[in-house]
């Protein structure tokens, strides 16, 4: 009967949920929920007996983890006790669950370079006592606060075009009437995550009003408010959090106030003062219009590569020039293609929001998605310089044993959420090449390894090119030395201090003789270069058109 055991097997797995680290955990039974939700009840009476304000964060994921440990760990500001007593609330997914037990043990279900995360965690849970895990949706009853940090996609239907897609809203539609039928009507419930504009008060209210006048709540007003986040995965993920500006309102007077309270007894507002803006609307524009504008600059420098490469110019150079203006020293590098949650996105959310919310027909938007269209694919260029480095020498891609030294988006982080690195080893995959990767920073690259399944079924990046199926097996080498050797092009994909630290030498040293060298954020300065090339390297580079000059050069001598 193999069948039925392939079955119950599959059944069998459906029911745990398993942790990066490997450890399975059974997902909750029916029966269990009562008990839970007991549990919830008693430790609440308590911590009400002691006057703390009850707060429940919906999503610990990325950002919602690290907000309750700093909302948990929050004091009042008089007498240095407790006052908030946080329940983390994730929903019982085989993705997701296994969040809570890691959680309720103590154990940050995030991995961050900051050293604050995981004491933070530990603290709260262990030792005041103030942060618990749940998969109860009961816990909302409960609630004097509501944080929601449900994630909030925006669906590409193509690659490189913006406007051919859509804001993922489903799951936070369904947590916030989840939210409507649950809470008490003095609850106020605080939406983090970043939303279309408009979504506070043309899609939150009306779901939670509806609810209420369900309930017989007809006169009841939902205390509905927004304030993003301005976290930054790195070392200071924590202070992103907890030590940063704030903007926030609400949809009335009252949930303003209460908003501003909250956010004002949980964050250092002493030294990073709030803003608060007349509606939500404002709120959550301002979250796009910010994202949009570093994107903005992040493109525009895109054609100048292009310009420099052509020309022989060092774009480097010429960056560093301007920026000593101080008018402009906002210029940055964009690298092999603008990674991190936000950027890649967050103005697709607000072209979405004119047309679909809002119901305007016609086109204002120009730059915001051609910028999002050209950090998309930007990469794709150094696909190219790849080639045509290998070309040189007289090899080609599907031949080529092709290292990328950087995964994550950004340098000294783990973070590969639409890293850059990503469409260069689609791209160069899709082409033959046999790709070998390492980071110092990243185990897993989910993006890859997981592509049938995440972030969901079918939405991949892996859906835009070609001969993908082995992608999916490839793994991080942890050694440098052993994955770079025999390569045939390495390809500096991300500014790691470890890597800015490679000598020529020791590059050609561990690959076992000369290689084409790829230079995709600035790292390499003209003596490395010139070194590269006495070495017998080819060298390439994103906005480093100046390289064939070093190379004459160095041929001449």
């Amino acid at each position: 009967m193999p069948d039925t055991q392939a079955q119950a097997k599959e059944m069998n797995e459906a029911n745990v949920s398993v942790c990066p680290a490997g450890e399975v955990f059974p997902l909750p039974t029916e029966a269990e929920y009562e008990k839970e939700f007991v549990r919830l009840q008693e430790l609440v009476k308590a911590q009400r007996e002691m006057g703390r304000e009850i707060v429940v964060v919906m999503g610990v994921g990325f950002v919602g983890a690290v907000m309750a440990g700093v909302v948990a760990d929050s004091t009042d500001k008089k007498n240095g006790e407790p006052n908030k007593f946080v329940i983390g609330m994730q929903r019982p997914s085989v993705r997701s669950y296994w969040k809570i037990p890691y959680l309720n043990r103590g154990v940050a279900p995030v991995e961050a370079e900051d050293p604050e995360v995981a004491p933070l965690i530990e603290r709260c849970v262990k030792e005041k006592k103030t942060l618990i895990a749940t998969y109860t949706y009961d816990a909302l009853t409960l609630a004097d606060v509501v944080v929601v940090d449900v994630q909030c996609d925006y669906d590409k239907e193509s690659f490189g075009d913006c406007r051919n897609g859509k804001a993922d809203i489903a799951a936070l539609e369904a947590s916030l009437a989840i939210i409507g039928e649950k809470v008490s009507p003095d609850c106020m419930v605080l939406i983090e995550t970043t939303v279309p504009p408009g979504t506070t008060e043309h899609v939150a209210y009306p779901i939670m009003k509806k609810a209420f006048e369900k309930r017989g709540l007809k006169d009841a007003e939902p205390q509905l408010a927004h304030s993003f986040e301005r976290v930054m995965p790195g070392r200071d993920y924590v202070a992103s959090i907890r030590d940063f500006w704030r903007v926030c309102s609400g949809v009335n007077d009252t949930a303003r106030a209460k908003v501003e309270a909250f956010l004002s007894d949980v964050l250092n507002v002493d030294k990073f003062p709030l803003t608060v803006l007349d509606r939500p609307i404002e709120s959550e524009t301002c979250k796009i219009v910010e994202n949009s504008f570093r994107a903005t600059i992040l493109a525009f420098l895109d054609e100048w590569s292009v310009f420099a490469e052509r020309n022989g110019v060092d774009l480097i150079k010429v960056i560093n020039a301007i920026k000593v203006r101080p008018t402009h020293n906002n210029l940055i590098f964009p690298g092999p293609g603008i990674g991190g949650y936000c950027l890649p996105k967050d103005g697709g959310l607000g072209v979405w929001a004119y047309h679909t919310l809002m119901g305007f027909e016609d086109d204002i938007f120009k730059i915001t998605p051609m910028a999002i269209d050209i950090n998309d694919t930007r990469s794709l260029r150094v696909a190219r310089l790849v080639r045509d480095g290998l070309r040189n020498v007289g090899k080609i891609v599907a031949a080529s044993r092709i290292v990328v030294l950087g995964a994550s988006y950004r340098e000294d982080v783990g973070d590969t959420r639409y890293s850059g690195s990503e469409i260069v080893v689609r791209k160069l995959a899709e082409m033959g090449g046999d790709m070998v990767i390492h980071d110092p920073y990243v185990t897993h690259w989910w993006e890859l390894e997981k592509q049938d399944t995440y972030p969901a079924p079918g939405h991949s990046r892996a859906r835009f090119f070609r001969n993908q199926e082995e992608v999916k097996d490839l793994r991080m080498h942890k050694d440098l030395q052993e994955a770079l050797k025999g390569a045939d092009a390495v390809v500096l994909a991300v500014r790691h201090q470890a890597y800015m630290e490679l000598t020529p030498d020791q590059v050609v040293e561990m690959v076992g003789g000369p290689t084409v060298v790829v230079d995709c954020f600035g790292m390499l300065d003209d003596d490395k270069i010139a070194r590269y090339f006495e070495l017998g390297c080819e060298v390439k580079g994103l906005g480093r058109g100046h390289v064939k000059r070093i190379k004459t050069r160095v041929l001449e001598k």
